[in-house]
């Protein structure tokens, strides 16, 4: 969650800024050392002391993290104390001085003079201090702590005359051991971490393709997609930054694959995909039958071909999914080493799977044999009876069926069949109808189409009738249908398009929502939505209305301290 400095505030839950403010004022916050520009962090203290680390671009707070156990929301109350100190000079606040003990921070009336980043502070000691006293210190280092040692060795693996993947895989375990602290669970704020970290070392593993030195790039890219997918079981990776790393060392695998590598190379990536696909180590997650895809791409005997087959064939009949995947892959397999007509018999042995039956109904369309490709259409209706997303996909092939034959009865047919049923249109279904229906007969259809729409059960398409009335310009149907709609999210939705119409109308919806809203919610957050629409309510030009609206929840809920403080806002 980005958290602009400006308004901070608005980002924070109440208590949270309560505590944290409490925490300023009375010195607990020590004073940020800036890591790198625009990176901070600082130690606050609490029932122990607790790290928190904080990004700023532009006066925006892209990236925070503290190594308390809080997790009951974005931000805890130390992060929020850090906050508060480095925005003291805007605030008009100042920090308490703690006596009688020397870890709390000391008092300032204005915010700390810029002293140079940790970064400027290692580069000037780097210049001062020997080679010798530098040697010394890390031979020092490395024998007295283990972490220390690990990352040593295996950020400089390229020197080691026995570099392995096991080196780099120290390294990742090492920043796995650190993000999951006294704790033992690797948070949200630590799979960041991991995801920073580890970012060089995927820039270093491109930095090898380039030079060509594909050996250390394996290395790298193996060593973080292993130790990375033991993490992620244990892991909460809510915003994804872990899998994005796996995918990042999995992508870049196929970059090494694509330059030619040299036999010793392709054989070490086809043995790890082959090793890792029987050991199941990415079962459940894409990269498990994407290892095949990667090793289809180094593929070179007879023997490899056919012990890629056994893995395939190895896959059990529950896995739907990756059986289709797999026999994606197999067919393009066969197509580049056996030929077209094996590959196609192939595919007719496994016409059910839907990317093979979608490609034959496409063969049988270039070659005019219209039968056919309507017959393919038709079994794939009823085999995936189960999955409306597919039986869409197999209409809209009818309906390109139709139009290749300028069949305007069967255009008209399956148009309208899926602009009712599919939620995810492939085309402009609507539009379809529009060039082909007599103009005569068009608002007889469209009515038709509404009063269907409507009636579905158990899922009424009102999304499909307010895009009908839109493009219609029928503004009056369209209010009366947002009048049925209870969320301000929807309301909102058409008030532009309605706005202009009929101000009042929507107005009055805004007022009437509003208080069933606040009627329904508590907390701060929920507060200022409400207060936005009421501010949408004045841009309509109905002032009194939003004051009346105002009043009344002032009256009906004058208890709610955090209300009344944002309706004094509006």
């Amino acid at each position: 969650m980005e958290i602009p400095l400006s308004h901070f505030e608005e980002y924070i839950d109440e208590p949270i800024l309560k505590r944290g403010l409490s925490y300023f004022k009375n010195g607990f916050v020590h004073e940020p050392e800036e890591i790198r520009p625009g990176d901070y962090e600082a130690v606050v203290e609490g029932s122990e002391d607790y790290t928190v680390k904080l990004s700023i671009r532009n006066r925006v707070i892209t990236e925070h993290s503290c190594d308390c156990s809080y997790d009951m929301g974005p931000v805890c109350k130390h992060v929020a104390a850090v906050i508060f100190y480095l925005e003291q000079e805007e605030l008009g606040l100042t920090q308490s001085t703690k006596k009688g003990s020397s870890k709390k921070a000391k008092a300032s009336s204005s915010k700390p003079s810029k002293r140079k980043t940790i970064a400027q502070q290692v580069d000037d000691l780097l210049g001062k201090v020997t080679h010798d006293e530098l040697i010394l210190f890390v031979r020092n280092q490395a024998a007295n702590d283990s972490l220390f040692r690990d990352s040593l060795l295996a950020s400089f693996a390229q020197y080691n005359p026995n570099e392995s993947k096991a080196l780099y895989a120290k390294q990742v375990k090492t920043l796995i051991k650190v993000a999951r602290g006294k704790y033992g669970f690797l948070d949200s704020s630590g799979a960041k971490y991991i995801s920073k970290e580890v970012s060089p070392m995927l820039g270093l593993a491109e930095h090898y393709i380039r030079k060509g030195n594909h050996k250390s790039a394996f290395f790298i890219c193996t060593a973080i997609m292993d130790e990375l997918i033991s993490a992620l079981m244990c892991a909460d990776d809510r915003e994804g930054v872990l899998g994005n790393a796996i995918y990042a060392a999995y992508n870049t695998l196929f970059a090494i694959a694509s330059k030619e590598p040299s036999e010793d190379i392709r054989k070490l990536i086809l043995k790890y995909c082959f090793t890792s696909f029987d050991k199941r180590t990415f079962a459940g997650w894409d990269w498990h039958i994407g290892l095949l895809q990667l090793a289809t791409c180094i593929l070179d005997t007879e023997d490899e071909v056919e012990e890629l087959f056994k893995r395939i064939n190895s896959i059990p009949e529950s896995d739907e999914y990756e059986i289709k995947e797999a026999q994606k892959i197999k067919y393009c397999i066969l197509l580049e080493k056996k030929g077209t007509k094996v590959a196609q018999k192939y595919l007719e042995q496994n016409i059910d799977n839907p990317s093979f039956r979608a490609r034959a109904i496409q063969d049988a369309l270039d070659q005019k044999d219209y039968e056919k490709a309507t017959a393919l259409a038709n079994e794939g209706i009823e085999q995936d009876s189960g999955y409306p997303g597919l039986v869409a996909s197999w209409y809209d092939w009818l309906l390109k069926i139709a139009e290749s034959q300028n069949d305007t009865e069967r255009i008209i047919l399956y148009a309208r069949y899926l602009l009712l049923k599919s939620h995810n249109p492939k085309r402009d279904y609507y539009q379809i109808l529009k060039e082909i229906v007599p103009t005569e007969e068009w608002t007889n259809l469209v009515e038709a189409i509404v009063q269907e729409a409507m009636e579905r059960k158990p899922y009424y398409r009102t999304d499909l009738v307010a895009s009908i009335f839109i493009r219609e310009e029928w503004w009056s149907r369209l209010l009366d249908l947002v009048k049925k709609e209870y969320t301000l999210d929807q309301l909102a939705k058409y008030e532009k398009l309605l706005a202009q119409h009929f101000p009042s109308e929507l107005a009055d919806l805004y007022a009437e929502r509003i208080i069933r809203y606040i009627e329904n919610h508590a907390g701060r957050s929920h507060y200022r939505t409400a207060c936005k629409y009421i501010r949408r309510m004045i841009k309509l030009g109905a002032r009194e209305k939003a004051d009346e609206v105002i009043s009344q929840l002032r009256q009906t809920h004058y208890r709610k301290k955090a209300l009344m403080e944002e309706l004094d806002n509006v």
